[in-house]
């Protein structure tokens, strides 16, 4: 399971289009090395700026056009964003001689009604804002903002705990038919439960957290997690900042009781991470950037969380 985040995919569809390029080098060096690979992805800008673009046009055009709710606004970013990562590994692999389909699936992902995260917004998506620009929006739409890791300002929602996976049976039988998977896209489509009915809801389900949940299902043996960095780090950013090669769960729990994680960026990676190798013997997780994927499954760089 490869997990890459959405602030990788650049500010809009032809930044986007030209970046799953090069992730698609990382991603099929690591088919060629004989893996079978899962991938998902992150849509905070992504979903955020479609459910921004429907809303500000829907004030214009009033009854005519109607906000896009954010379930239908996260199928959206699975669909644009899985066409083009699609595409671009089809060519990667065609290039190389590899004959193998890639297919991406709209997913939902239940979660459960009363879940407290409902009552605590804490997912940032859409574009970073000032803190000026913030307080304006908080003023105009009564929506949350906060300051996320440094960057600017983020809306925030609700984050529920992902359930399962509703497609996971259907993934696992394409897997096993060797056939590349892109899958919980942006966490996956947040759905509740009522009766035969999947309703969904409003919320964003952390993409790393939902990409676990998948990788479990599916009993995979490696959880790839992709960001900005090459290795999970403590006292990130100060002189004595010190990054982690191999850290066992047990030393993993006790750097986020010492508050060494933002809740907001590394944290929920490092959590999800712990989940996995917890979740069977013999798992294991790896966090390092997209452009040292290949090496980092060599055991050449990146952070390794293992029992």
């Amino acid at each position: 399971m490869i997990a890459l985040g959405g602030n990788a995919l650049g500010n809009n569809a032809i930044e986007q289009k030209e970046l799953v390029k090069n992730a698609a080098v990382a991603i099929v060096d690591m088919i060629e090395q004989g893996h079978e690979v899962v991938l998902s992805h992150g849509n905070g800008p992504q979903v955020g700026a479609i459910n921004l673009a429907f809303n500000e046009y829907s004030k214009v055009k009033g009854d005519e056009i109607y906000s896009m709710p954010f379930p239908e606004s996260g199928a959206m970013s699975q669909g644009y964003i899985g066409y083009h990562f699609q595409n671009a590994l089809r060519t990667e692999l065609l290039n190389r001689g590899i004959l193998k389909s890639v297919v991406s699936l709209v997913t939902q992902v239940v979660v459960d009604k009363e879940d407290p995260a409902f009552q605590n917004p804490s997912k940032p998506i859409g574009p970073f804002y000032t803190k000026e620009d913030a307080n304006k929006l908080i003023e105009n739409s009564g929506d949350t903002y906060i300051e996320d890791s440094g960057r600017g300002y983020r809306k925030v929602i609700p984050s529920p705990e992902p359930v399962k996976v509703i497609e996971a049976d259907l993934m696992k039988q394409m897997v096993d038919n060797g056939h590349i998977i892109i899958g919980a896209g942006g966490g996956g489509i947040p759905v509740i439960e009522e009766g035969n009915e999947l309703v969904g809801i409003e919320a964003v389900i952390d993409k790393d957290k939902a990409s676990e949940k998948l990788a479990e299902e599916l009993d995979l043996d490696v959880f790839f997690i992709l960001t900005a960095v090459d290795r999970v780090a403590i006292n990130f950013g100060k002189p004595n900042q010190v990054e982690l090669e191999d850290i066992s769960v047990s030393q993993a729990k006790e750097y986020i009781a010492e508050g060494h994680f933002p809740p907001g960026s590394m944290l929920p990676k490092v959590e999800a991470a712990i989940k996995f190798v917890e979740s069977k013997p013999g798992r294991q997780a790896i966090i390092s950037s997209l452009e040292k994927a290949k090496e980092a499954i060599l055991g050449n760089t990146g952070t390794v969380i293992h029992n």
